[in-house]
């Protein structure tokens, strides 16, 4: 019974998706809450003004470094999980998530032993200076314990998403943040211990969502559970996973690329104070997207599961409410962040000077925004179909090939910290539009030949 409530090629696609989207995008909201509440406490301190802040901000290429790997192995076997669920092929099903579970432990451990050998001379090539240098030390330090515990139970919560509990993944979240919400004052003022104190609440929280998902799907609810003997890598399984995770690990590892190039562009052409800007700025775009990954989160196992059932006119259906919906709330974004932006920028920081600079930065940053809809359908459809080759391209097209360019040309053109920010929506424009349209003319038009033929 539980499968057959589960079966997405059944019912209306537009509930499917939002039967998974709306837990989804609450769940992300909630998790969030992980780094984000961090950075409000932290850009309220009265001691450190926005120093505090600025020293955070400069570990957002680490963490997305980290996310990249968790993408992946965990973005790379959902959708195959649920091809090969909709196929009915539990076995495959049960194959790969015990894969996934494997490759996350290990990658995690591998890259906390990493990071802190080469802490100190990554933190100043990513735009630290001898002021910052000591928040971010102080943050990361305590912030890396708890990597296993964040790829874990982020790279196997859409496995529980794609067996039909998103309400169960939004828990996993949920639990985490609650706690990190409620821990984060008390060790940051009650204890005084400042940025270290966010880090230990951020590092807790972390370690109950990873006891949440492995409880969940190693129990009796779970459709297909964690299973011991298919805890094992094997040849062909690993190479599917990585062809398709790939794509969800440049989305993420060229994000820290991004960062990383701004950060010291900002860092040269602004100093201290631009570093801390986009860190609010990026902070801002964090909360504002999660909607739109919520919904592409929610459309992929449901454009997948159909793809597998070979209900294709069902996959287009998938598609086109996916963009829509993204396009319709992206929009309604870009029109908050114009008419309030200093509403946005005081969230994180009561400093007057991140108060005056911050404003015009992030309406120059949010310039278009609703093209990032676009950029956003088309590479979900992609990876849901299994295309790994045309997500890999255009995450790269929009961020290697544009942002990174231009995030270093235009400064030298005389827009000085403004062409850093620029160059954000020239990518969405030119990006976005390019990976629709060939999604367009590729994968979707393939799928209404292959429903003509089924008929």
């Amino acid at each position: 019974m539980a499968a057959a409530a589960n079966d997405f090629s059944q019912g209306k696609v537009w509930r499917r998706i939002m039967s998974q989207a709306i837990p989804l995008t609450l769940a992300e909201i909630v998790h969030l809450l992980y780094n984000v509440v961090d950075r409000v406490y932290i850009g309220h301190l009265s001691s450190a003004d926005s120093m505090a802040l600025t020293g955070v901000g400069l570990i957002f290429p680490i963490v997305s470094l980290i996310g990249a790997f968790t993408s992946l192995f965990g973005t790379g076997g959902t959708p195959l999980f649920s091809i090969a669920r909709g196929a009915r092929k539990e076995e495959k099903a049960s194959r790969i998530q015990s894969m996934v579970f494997i490759l996350l432990l290990y990658t995690s451990l591998a890259l906390t032993a990493l990071c802190y050998i080469f802490k100190r001379p990554v933190l100043y090539l990513f735009g630290a200076s001898d002021a910052s240098y000591p928040y971010a030390d102080a943050y990361l330090t305590i912030y890396l314990l708890g990597t296993p515990f964040t790829m874990l139970a982020t790279g196997l919560n859409g496995f529980i998403n794609a067996q039909g509990f998103p309400r169960v993944g939004m828990l996993t979240t949920m639990l985490g943040a609650a706690l990190n919400l409620a821990l984060d004052p008390l060790f940051i003022f009650v204890f005084n211990m400042g940025v270290r104190g966010a880090a230990i609440a951020t590092v807790i929280s972390q370690a109950v969502s990873c006891l949440w998902v492995l409880r969940f799907l190693s129990g009796k609810k779970a459709l297909i559970p964690l299973r011991r003997e298919h805890m094992r890598v094997e040849r062909r399984t690993l190479k599917d996973i990585l062809s398709l995770g790939v794509v969800g690990f440049i989305m993420k590892g060229t994000n820290s690329l991004v960062q990383i190039v701004c950060n010291a562009t900002l860092q040269s052409y602004g100093g201290d104070l631009y570093v801390g800007v986009m860190t609010v700025v990026n902070s801002v775009r964090e909360i504002l997207f999660l909607p739109v990954s919520g919904i592409s989160s929610g459309a992929q196992p449901v454009i997948s599961f159909n793809y597998g059932a070979q209900k294709y006119s069902r996959v287009r259906q998938g598609i086109k409410f996916m963009t829509i919906a993204c396009t319709v709330y992206t929009t309604v974004s870009w029109i908050a962040v114009l008419m309030f932006p200093r509403f946005f920028v005081g969230i994180f920081s009561s400093d007057a000077a991140l108060l005056a600079t911050g404003p015009a930065a992030l309406n120059l940053y949010f310039f278009g925004f609703f093209f990032m809809a676009f950029q956003s359908s088309g590479q979900s459809a992609f990876q849901a179909l299994g295309d790994a080759r045309h997500a890999i391209t255009f995450s790269l097209f929009r961020k290697v090939v544009i942002v990174v360019p231009l995030t270093l040309l235009l400064p030298r053109l005389g827009f000085g910290v403004d062409g850093v920010f620029m160059a954000e929506p020239v990518s969405n424009l030119l990006g976005g539009l390019a990976c629709y349209i060939t999604m367009l003319l590729t994968v979707y038009r393939r799928m209404g030949r292959m429903q003509e033929q089924a008929c």
